[in-house]
């Protein structure tokens, strides 16, 4: 039998279905697997499929085997998940576009990935200030030394500094690229990703030998900002990555806090435009940070009773219509949405919630059951 993760390599392939039509077809059908052998009538009932984009499915699709892509996949990129696995980071699958297929190299750390280790982004100009790099080193040895791992994505200025600062304190981080994970850029910056190798880890949704292209790097934001519980914007000038990276935070519900600088200062101008709009202040005490960052909830590790019984809380009437869809078997994500009648997101929510209280696990394929 095909695994499912094949399916999510072999619908990349088909041109026009990216991220976001993918995670649509999962949550219409369950799997992906399941949408592979669905009609043209059946596609055209998911949101984005137009004629055009049909058309390419039914074309392309017919000269690809997902069995014989998933080989031949794993013989060229040795490392990497789809969302039908377990170690997928789970804080990258509650986005609306996660990468159907991630690549890694380093050190996997599996708390990361479950988000069970709080993980905070720092981004930030190529060309920052000694006020930026002296926040920056400050800020990112203090995350490490109180548990954080560093996400930010190994460009010039800020992200160097953040990487550089969070490895010499003993922590871990890890870094975004727009390119395959084994093509270094900016080249300067050969010795840094070698040490992320070894105190973190170097990701990326392009496969390898993927040459830089100015194009990716916008894309690989919306990754720094799903990976992160938080993100950090040190010095960013109106028009920056980093804006765009706060962006993708803040449409996926992250926290977003700004280092305040001077009106008058080119980098400090994105940062003042963010705190305009509702951003957290970086405030001069570190330890009032460290406090408001660690007061962001994780995803706590549920711990098995072994009591007889065991009593069952009390749930608002959303969290127990989600729970009353549930029967003994695993239901896929969309037939719970059905059940239920609710919208996509309200049900996304009250699951995650559930998980949250140890009354529901998620499987892979977004398929959930009852703990």
């Amino acid at each position: 039998m095909v695994q499912e993760g094949a399916y999510w390599i072999a619908w990349a392939q088909i041109s026009g279905i990216g991220p976001v039509l993918l995670r649509r077809l999962q949550q219409h059908f369950g799997t992906l697997a399941t949408a592979w052998n669905a009609t043209k009538v059946q596609l055209g009932e998911v949101e984005g499929f137009g004629f055009q984009t049909l058309e390419k499915v039914v074309q392309q699709r017919s000269r690809l085997h997902p069995e014989q892509l998933f080989t031949k996949h794993q013989q060229e990129n040795s490392h990497f998940w789809t969302p039908a696995d377990t170690d997928y980071p789970r804080l990258l699958l509650e986005t609306p576009s996660p990468p159907p297929i991630l690549y890694y190299r380093g050190e996997v750390e599996l708390q990361e990935n479950l988000g069970q280790k709080p993980m905070v982004g720092i981004v930030g100009t190529r060309q920052p200030s000694e006020y930026g790099i002296r926040w920056t080193r400050q800020i990112s040895t203090a995350l490490a030394k109180n548990g954080f791992t560093v996400v930010s994505g190994m460009a010039e200025g800020i992200d160097t500094e953040s990487h550089i600062a969070a490895m010499k304190a003993g922590g871990r981080t890890i870094a975004v690229l727009g390119t395959g994970v084994d093509v270094i850029y900016p080249h300067k910056n050969r010795d840094l990703y070698k040490q992320i190798l070894t105190a973190g880890l170097v990701v990326s949704e392009y496969p390898t030998k993927t040459p830089p292209d100015r194009t990716h790097f916008p894309r690989r934001n919306r990754i720094i900002a799903g990976l992160s519980r938080a993100i950090l914007v040190i010095e960013a000038p109106l028009k920056s990555g980093a804006l765009i990276t706060a962006t993708y935070a803040n449409e996926f519900g992250r926290d977003v806090y700004a280092l305040p600088g001077r009106v008058d200062e080119h980098p400090s101008q994105g940062c003042l435009k963010l705190l305009s709009q509702g951003a957290s202040l970086i405030v001069k005490e570190l330890d009032e940070l460290l406090t408001m960052l660690g007061a962001i909830p994780q995803i706590d590790r549920v711990e098995t009773s072994t009591a007889p019984e065991q009593l069952m809380p009390t749930l608002s009437p959303e969290l127990q219509t989600v729970m009353d869809a549930f029967t003994s078997d695993a239901l896929p994500f969309d037939f719970i949405v059905e059940q239920t009648g609710m919208a996509a997101g309200s049900v996304s929510g009250a699951l995650l919630q559930l998980e949250l209280m140890g009354l529901v696990l998620q499987l892979p394929g977004m398929r959930y059951q009852k703990s």
